[in-house]
């Protein structure tokens, strides 16, 4: 790549920061940034030369795969379904957009925090034994490939695709006259009032550019003196991403901003002489340090301003940017030219989530309407089913988004809130929406006098100002809220209601593994127990107090709790299996989760595997493990799904010489979840659902079942086709079709 001098060229002057308030353009919301695995540094040191595996023989160096490669393999998977003529054409376009936005969040959290811990000193060898730099470079070229790979899709087939059905993505010189005129008229309306073009010259420094804004540079020309100058147009982040520019026809609107005559307006009397755009990721990691925090909110808050300005990570430019342009933006930018991403326009393909939400249902998977789960009401009612009587009856397994959350966890919740015999409502948040109707039920509790305990996790990354937000309108409303304990976060699915009946007062809980928010649970799969269970009332009941007060209860009657009991809890159980094998009892380990990094639990699956035990581990996004290694891993298996759902419930299920044990929760098998979180993994006691819970495990790991199967040099392969090219099952269109059997609407 060309690095030409600008000397004469283009007048600049050096950076300033502080010279433009910097502005994120959009906060990733959780329907976005929970498609990608979580992406917090795992920087626990574990001693892998140390570790020996069955009967005493040491397990060998090069064990595991190496994390950031496996997250690139994740939204590969991703990139996929994009790139398969058989997912319906406006998914497609979502699926090209969700994965740009999982590699803006790789970028300014994975990345940055590695090229941070490089420059500290304090970066080491990762668990696989690459070195940070190798670590970095594998980054850079294996994401280099993915963006073209991310653009040749866009370009050569979703693209003209959606315009053989009748919606047109056109560049600017591609409207007509009178598509032209019109978003001149909208452009002196509503464009041109907000921009600010900035100029860089010796008497204005080189503009602050935020992350993750698109930016269109600009080389103009004084026609008195001759000079060239370079000046900033900052794309208004708050403005459609995608204009229409007549029925069905859209234009991007940083095109409609560089329009030759909307220049000319921006910079009046100057020759435009070519303009360009660019966009640039920085690091926007949170770094709190709680225990110097006399108010974890403020400091939040203030770290929140502190994050606009975080150092560069990756500049993404148009591929026909000219050399001296591109030669000042990397030299003003103090960014290598390594981190340079030249791609064909337009940029940002995050702009497609708008043209995947068009009316146009022929072009998406078919809808589908989640119903009332069978045991909270047997027939479906405009009413809402009696939550509490159906408790008293038995314990109810969810399985979102299959299952009705509105009518299952929100009208529990909302029940509870009304009920005059409820006498106190306990409850955890880590992501929910604005307009939470969780959030309106807890309110409404603590107005009517109820005692209302809201534990708030307000450091969900890229949720924090939501999250402070909402905290602080229900501290208004007279609930008790609280942020935890120092040092962890909260991450655990809980809620509690305590109710008067008669002369006894009975807990009834709820423990899942997905957030309490309304909107995801319609697009993530995930499990809930709903149950009056007196010992799982009593482990809520003991584990909130150790959240909002003080309490050293580390053991449990029905729980699995991070960071004390969950990893020893997990591993203890993988080693059981290995004694019920010797002793010729059923044995067997089978999981499912959206990461699988950790290194103990990852040692105990392996010497599991060398006893002969069967592993299977069904994972969303990061695994470690490396399956089929001779005298290694022969006996695991490892399988990842994604579809139109995402993949987000974890289960544990071990054979247990006869007697299946099954827990759900809401751990991933990550240093962070299992270290420096507060997670809870409750254990499934109700027969039917732990053969329910085992029938969805093996279904998930069938290889009748489509799915991307891991090999033992941690490349993925696809498999979703049989020998004879029809296609395999599709798990989350079986389930829907069996609610649809159920409520018999199926498909013929």
């Amino acid at each position: 790549m060309s690095q030409q001098n600008t000397q004469g060229q283009v007048q600049h002057a050096q950076p300033s920061v502080g010279s433009i308030a910097a502005h994120r353009p959009h906060t990733i919301a959780a329907t976005i940034s929970d498609l990608a695995p979580d992406l917090d540094a795992d920087l626990d040191a574990y001693d892998e030369d140390a570790q020996v595996g069955h009967d005493g023989v040491e397990l060998p160096q090069g064990r595991f795969l190496d994390r950031e490669r496996s997250w690139l393999a994740f939204n590969e998977r991703v990139l996929e379904l994009a790139e398969d003529p058989h997912t319906p054409l406006l998914e497609r376009a979502n699926f090209l957009a969700i994965f740009a936005s999982n590699l803006d969040e790789f970028f300014m959290v994975r990345v940055a925090g590695l090229k941070r811990r490089i420059a500290t000193g304090v970066a080491t060898r990762s668990a696989s034994g690459l070195q940070p730099r190798e670590v970095l470079e594998l980054i850079w070229n294996r994401s280099r490939e993915l963006m073209a790979r991310h653009a040749a899709c866009y370009h050569d087939d979703v693209a003209p695709g959606l315009a053989d059905e009748g919606i047109q993505l056109v560049r600017w010189h591609e409207l007509t006259e009178k598509e032209q005129s019109r978003l001149f008229t909208l452009f002196r309306q509503q464009i041109f009032p907000v921009l600010t073009p900035l100029a860089v010259d010796p008497a204005h420094p080189f503009p602050y550019i935020s992350g993750l804004s698109l930016n269109l540079a600009v080389v103009v020309r004084n026609p008195v003196s001759g000079h060239q100058h370079f000046a900033r147009v900052k794309v208004p982040p708050l403005l459609s991403r995608f204009l229409e520019a007549s029925p069905q026809r859209y234009v991007p609107i940083e095109d409609v901003i560089a329009a030759p005559a909307h220049l000319q307006e921006l910079f009046p009397g100057m020759e435009i002489q070519e303009h360009h755009m660019f966009r640039l990721t920085r690091n926007e990691d949170l770094e709190v340090e709680e225990d110097d925090a006399e108010n974890l909110l403020q400091a939040l808050e203030k770290e929140l301003m502190r994050r606009r300005f975080g150092p560069p990570v990756r500049l993404e430019v148009e591929e026909s940017i000219a050399p001296n342009v591109l030669s000042l933006l990397v030299r003003e930018l103090k960014i290598s030219e390594a981190e340079v991403y030249p791609l064909p326009g337009p940029l940002d393909l995050t702009g497609l989530f708008s043209i995947a939400k068009l009316d146009r249902p022929e072009l998406k998977y078919p809808k589908f309407v989640a119903g009332t789960h069978r045991d909270l009401a047997e027939v479906e009612s405009a009413s809402a089913p009696d939550i509490f009587a159906a408790l008293r009856e038995r314990d109810v397994l969810l399985h979102h988004p299959y299952d009705s959350f509105s009518t299952s966890v929100q009208a529990f919740l909302e029940q509870a809130a009304a009920d005059p015999d409820v006498l106190a409502i306990k409850q955890t948040l880590y992501r929910t929406s604005g307009d939470s109707p969780i959030v309106d039920a807890l309110i409404d509790a603590a107005e009517s006098g109820k005692q209302v305990l809201v534990l708030v996790e307000i450091k969900a990354r890229f949720d924090e100002q939501a999250n402070i937000k909402w905290a602080r309108k229900l501290e208004e409303a007279g609930c008790h809220v609280v942020y935890g304990i120092v040092g962890l976060k909260t991450h655990c699915k809980l809620s509690l209601v305590v109710r008067q009946e008669g002369d006894t007062l009975v807990r009834y809980s709820h423990v899942g593994t997905g957030n309490y928010h309304p909107k995801t649970a319609r697009l993530y799969e995930d499990l809930g127990l709903l149950t009056s269970n007196a010992e799982v009332g009593a482990d809520l009941s003991d584990l909130f107090n150790r959240l909002s007060g003080y309490s050293r209860r580390e053991t449990f009657r029905r729980l699995l709790v991070a960071p004390r009991s969950l990893r020893d809890g997990l591993v203890s159980r993988i080693d059981k299996e290995i004694q019920h094998h010797r002793a010729g009892r059923p044995a067997y380990v089978r999981i499912k989760v959206n990461s699988m990094v950790d290194e103990a639990v990852i040692d105990s699956l392996y010497r599991a595997s060398q006893a002969g035990v069967e592993v299977d581990v069904w994972v969303r996004g990061i695994c470690a493990v490396r399956p089929g290694v001779a005298g290694l891993s022969e006996n695991i298996r490892v399988r990842s799904v994604l579809g139109r759902f995402l993949e987000h419930s974890r289960v544990f299920a071990f054979g247990n010489g006869g007697e299946p044990e099954v827990w759900i929760g809401s751990a991933d098998m990550m240093h962070r979840n299992l270290d420096r979180r507060i997670e809870a993994l409750v254990r499934v006691q109700d027969p039917a659902h732990r053969t329910a819970l085992s029938r969805l495990l093996e279904t998930g790991m069938s290889d009748t079942t489509a799915s991307w199967h891991l090999g033992a040099d941690g490349n993925w392969t696809r498999h979703s086709v049989d020998q004879d090219g029809q296609p395999l099952r599709n798990v989350q269109e079986m389930l829907i079709d069996a609610r649809r059997r159920r409520r018999g609407t199926a498909t013929p």
